[in-house]
């Protein structure tokens, strides 16, 4: 595989996982997951891990997988590359996988002190990537082992929290975010 195929395979491949935290963000509030209650004097999750987000998240990256599959044929004739098709259960553990990633480090950080919102470098960037592909594993390992190949697996890895800063900094810059992590 060549580098472009590597990187819009790993794009591609990724987007179902890409877009549920950001949907989450726009559809958020209502309920929090952990109803307020506390664990050692600290918020289990926080206000910011909702039922309503987690759902609309998990919604969102359902439908650009199956989005993604009705295109295929015409983005991947475009970009020069094969496409990536999603089985439903590969869709849906990378879009839930990806909330429950990020619920898991939210967590995380509530044990370690943090605040929401408050930085944790490393965490924030690939929390969700790997809830995303471990919950696609459990689900369709075998469209994880083929499409996540070594080089498709370290783009991931590298360009996710690039990507990360430059979605959060533009973010911050319009207002959507208090903080530009």
């Amino acid at each position: 595989m060549d580098l472009v195929t590597v990187v819009v395979t790993a794009l591609w491949a990724m987007g179902p996982a890409y877009v549920p935290n950001n949907a989450a963000v726009l559809a958020g509030g209502g309920r929090p997951i952990d109803g307020g209650r506390t664990w050692g004097g600290r918020r289990v999750l926080g206000d910011g891990k909702t039922w309503r987000g987690t759902a609309a998240g998990t919604a969102a990256g359902v439908a650009l997988a199956l989005a993604l599959n009705a295109g295929s044929d015409a983005i991947a004739g475009l970009l020069g590359v094969p496409a990536v098709e999603f089985p439903l259960a590969a869709a849906v553990g990378l879009a839930l996988g990806a909330m429950v990633g990020d619920i898991g480090a939210s967590f995380i950080k509530r044990r370690s002190g943090r605040e929401r919102g408050a930085p944790f470098p490393g965490l924030d960037q690939l929390d969700f990537v790997v809830g995303a592909l471990a919950l696609a594993a459990v689900l369709d390992f075998e469209w994880v082992t083929a499409t996540f190949t070594p080089p498709v697996l370290v783009t991931v890895l590298v360009v996710t929290p690039l990507l990360h800063v430059v979605t959060n900094g533009i973010a911050y810059l319009i207002g959507a975010k208090d903080e530009p992590w």
